[in-house]
């Protein structure tokens, strides 16, 4: 990832539809599971209500990040989602940008800390 020398804290790479907390919280889910989980187990998982999963599901499935599958699992439905490999890229890239956002703010604090003169003690 390069860094814009005229906003080097603008951080581009942020991706607008993974950087909300649902959302990653999904995709960090489904990035621990390879072959897909039930739209039950990641409502648990995200701690998500079953209209607000589906919402943020339409999004990522509209982003090409997500494959849904519905079927049947006996007679009853069954909807099962995983990360496409453009999804899996994507989300890998983004979690790149969020480790430079890291090490930005650790530089700027040690830097902060380095300059402050420390106070004498009584």
């Amino acid at each position: 990832m390069t860094k814009s020398t005229e906003a080097p804290f603008a951080f581009e790479g942020l991706d607008r539809v993974l950087h909300e907390k649902a959302r990653l919280s999904i995709l960090t889910s489904l990035a621990d599971h390879p072959k897909g989980l039930s739209f039950t187990e990641l409502r648990d998982l995200c701690g998500l209500t079953d209209g607000n999963l589906s919402r943020h599901i339409q999004i990522l499935e509209g982003a090409a990040m997500l494959a849904v599958t519905k079927g049947f699992e006996g007679r009853r439905p069954l909807t099962t989602c995983r990360l496409t490999d453009e999804g899996r890229r994507r989300f890998s890239d983004y979690l790149g940008v969020l480790e430079e956002v890291l090490r930005s703010a650790r530089g700027t604090e040690q830097q902060r800390k380095v300059s402050k003169p420390q106070e004498k003690l009584a």
